[in-house]
C-alpha cells in the first residue's frame, strides 16, 4: 500500500508568519498521512500545532460525508496542540475524531485538552464540540490506527514525549516521526542507558525519517538540555539506521528562510549520499 505524507506545519515553539518565513512556512507542527484506500473522508494526522487549522479547513472543503480522523499527539507542549481548538472538523456533528497520545505524569491527556479549552482561555469548552471525540492514552509499544500499524518510543525531551513509526497494515514502506528529541548529551530524561541502541533498532528499515533539527551545532553549545538536536546529529542517526531520506523538522523560530537555506546547504554537504531535505509547508512525500 502506498501513502502520502504532507507537511502542514514545520516550526517549533511558536508560529512565525511573515515574509521572512514564507518559503519554509510559519505554522507549528502538523502532518497529514493518507493511504490509497482511505478516501477523502478519512485521515491520520500527526500533532496539532497551528498547521492543523488550514488542514481542517481543507478536509471540510473536500469531504463527501462524515470525517473519521485519527490524531497522534507526540506530547502536549504548546506548539504541538495549540491549533487543536481551531480544528474545523470538531464543529460538525457527524464527524469522528480519535486523539491518541501520552499522559503527562499523573495528568491524563483528556484533562490537558480540557484545560486548554477552559472558558477562561478559550470560548468553546471541549464538551461543547459537536463531533464525536474519544481520547486514548498511548504508551511505548504498538497499536493500530486506520490503515497503519504504529510503534511508539519514548524520546529525550522534557515531559513524556513519543516518537512514532508508521507501517501500512499488511506491509509496505515505513516512516518515522521523531520530533522534539535530543540526540546529544545533556538533559535529565527518564530513559535507560541503552536508549540510543534502542532508537536505532526502532528506526531500522525506515524509508523516511522526519527528525528534529532545531538548532545548529553552534547554538547547541548553549542549549544542551532543551530537548532538541542539530542537523549534524540527525544525519549521524540516519546513517546509523540506514534510512533512505532524512527530513529536517521543527525549525527554530529565529531561523528565517535565508537561515534555513544556509542550514540545509551545510547539512547536505555533511550528508554526502544521504538524501536530506528540510520540511516546508505543502511538501508531500509519497511512500
Amino acid at each position: 500500500m502506498s501513502y502520502r505524507v504532507t507537511f502542514w506545519g514545520v516550526r517549533g515553539s511558536i508560529p512565525t508568519p511573515g515574509g521572512d518565513t514564507a518559503r519554509y512556512g510559519g505554522n507549528t507542527s502538523c502532518l497529514a498521512v493518507e493511504h490509497d484506500g482511505a478516501g477523502p473522508d478519512r485521515m491520520l494526522i500527526l500533532d496539532a500545532g497551528t498547521g492543523i487549522r488550514p488542514l481542517g479547513r481543507t478536509l471540510m472543503g473536500r469531504a463527501k460525508g462524515s470525517l473519521k480522523v485519527d490524531l497522534l499527539i507526540t506530547h502536549t507542549h504548546w506548539d504541538h496542540i495549540q491549533g487543536l481548538p481551531f480544528f474545523t472538523p470538531f464543529f460538525a456533528g457527524a464527524n469522528q475524531v480519535r486523539i491518541h497520545g501520552p499522559q503527562q505524569g499523573e495528568t491524563p491527556l483528556e484533562q490537558i485538552l480540557r484545560q486548554q479549552m477552559h472558558p477562561v482561555v478559550f470560548p468553546v469548552p471541549l464538551d461543547a464540540l459537536a463531533a464525536e471525540l474519544t481520547v486514548n492514552h498511548v504508551s511505548p509499544g504498538t497499536f493500530r490506527v486506520d490503515g497503519f500499524d504504529v510503534q511508539a518510543m519514548r524520546l529525550r525531551h522534557p515531559g513524556i514525549t513519543l516518537g512514532y513509526r508508521l507501517t501500512p497494515e499488511g506491509g509496505g514502506p515505513s516512516m518515522a516521526y521523531v520530533t522534539d528529541n535530543e540526540l546529544g548529551p545533556g538533559g535529565n530524561y527518564s530513559v535507560g542507558p541503552t536508549w540510543r541502541s534502542e532508537l536505532v533498532e526502532f528506526l531500522d528499515g525506515v524509508e523516511v525519517l522526519i527528525h528534529d533539527a532545531m538548532y545548529t551545532d553552534e547554538e547547541l553549545n548553549d542549549l544542551r538540555g532543551w530537548g532538541h538536536s542539530s542537523p549534524t546529529e540527525a544525519i549521524q542517526l540516519a546513517r546509523d539506521t540506514g534510512v533512505r531520506q532524512l527530513v529536517l523538522f521543527h525549525h527554530r523560530p529565529e531561523h528565517d528562510d535565508t537561515a534555513m537555506d544556509a542550514l540545509l546547504k551545510a547539512a547536505q554537504k555533511v550528508a554526502g549520499r544521504l538524501d536530506v531535505v528540510a520540511a516546508t509547508e505543502g511538501l508531500t512525500l509519497t511512500l
